[in-house]
């Protein structure tokens, strides 16, 4: 595993802060017991937001930080559970739980610099020290590990970070293997964690060294009702929905919504309680067209995975690009940050 470097200092004003004392600070938080849920969004309940302490901000990896976010008694969570992270600037970034489920004082996450990304990934890097206290929304999960006779487990880079706690709560005698890939070695956060569980059931492909991965051998003899997870680059994924043996079910976790399709067309939109008929331009969304007309909309990550802004829909086919409703729940709703018509028109109760 790639040496950690220094710890950025604990600064609170001008005043140093030691781990124990940030810790003393979390135990006399006026902010617990912790409260009640809120009514749901997209019909689940959610935590309230809750404000936790940054007790660590460490490079684990290169281009990867890791944050350690303590709180007495935080909820519980299951492998593949996220959490929605709200930043000092505003913006809301998921992140994956990465730590142990059994600790009720902290949550981990992990973070890689999106260099060409939208801001979050290097606010977290930069922007983010020890002593600092952060408002986080959680923990969800839309990316659970199922029951199943065996698993292949498929992770890109930083999409090691919701796979790594399914694989320490796999049962012994589980049958499973997994493929790590990414652009280096040293670029792999986790790595050395992975190989003390994994033993010979892993392969690590890094690509400057190796390639791109075999998935036609990684799938070689899958037995019937295996369950696949992949998490990584968009490009991963295709690869492995291509690759995939007949019988074997599928389980993806993307950091980033669906990609658009070529055929994406202008259609009308009709905002039914005010009266209103708008254009949805092909290169838009429909929740940039309502916020023209109605700049009050709530919205959050403009990705598809918080549910801020889902809309119940009166007409119309939706095509949906969410990673966060239920089929139950498509049916007359849609997430208007990334969901689109499917046809020529929609009406929005709104």
């Amino acid at each position: 595993m790639t040496p950690k470097l220094r710890t950025v200092a604990l600064v609170t004003g001008a005043a140093l802060l030691t781990r124990r004392a940030l810790r003393r600070r979390v135990r006399r938080s006026p902010l617990w017991p912790l409260p009640a849920l809120d009514p749901p969004i997209s019909g689940r309940p959610r935590s309230r937001a809750l404000k936790l302490l940054v007790t660590a901000h460490e490079m684990i990896a290169d281009g990867v930080v890791q944050l350690r976010l303590e709180g007495p008694g935080l909820p519980r969570w299951e492998p593949g559970a996220h959490l929605d992270l709200v930043l000092p600037s505003g913006l809301v970034r998921q992140y994956s739980l990465c730590g142990d489920p059994e600790d009720t004082s902290a949550y981990t996450i992990a973070t890689r610099l999106a260099a060409d990304g939208r801001g979050g990934s290097r606010e977290v890097h930069e922007q983010l020290a020890e002593g600092m206290e952060l408002e986080v929304r959680g923990p969800r999960n839309r990316f659970p590990l199922a029951d199943a006779p065996a698993y292949v487990f498929v992770a890109g880079g930083i999409g090691i970070t919701p796979i790594l706690p399914m694989l320490r709560a796999l049962p012994d005698g589980a049958e499973w293997r997994l493929l790590y890939g990414g652009r280096t070695r040293a670029s792999m956060p986790f790595l050395e964690e992975v190989r003390k569980l994994a033993g010979d059931r892993l392969a690590v492909v890094a690509e400057d060294e190796d390639g791109r991965p075999d998935l036609a051998a990684l799938f070689a003899d899958t037995a019937e009702g295996t369950a696949v997870y992949c998490c990584g680059p968009e490009g991963l994924m295709a690869a492995v929905q291509e690759a995939l043996p007949e019988g074997a079910t599928l389980h993806l976790e993307r950091f980033a919504p669906r990609a658009g399709t070529d055929g994406d067309t202008e259609f009308a939109l009709e905002l039914r309680r005010t009266g209103r008929t708008l254009t949805v331009p092909a290169g838009s969304t429909v929740l940039a067209a309502v916020r023209r007309e109605l700049p009050d909309t709530a919205y959050s990550c403009e990705q598809g995975f918080c549910g801020t802004c889902r809309q119940r829909v009166l007409e119309g086919e939706i095509e949906h690009r969410d990673e966060l409703l239920t089929d139950a729940e498509r049916r007359d709703s849609m997430l208007i940050c990334v969901s689109r018509a499917r046809g020529d028109r929609l009406v929005l109760d709104m």
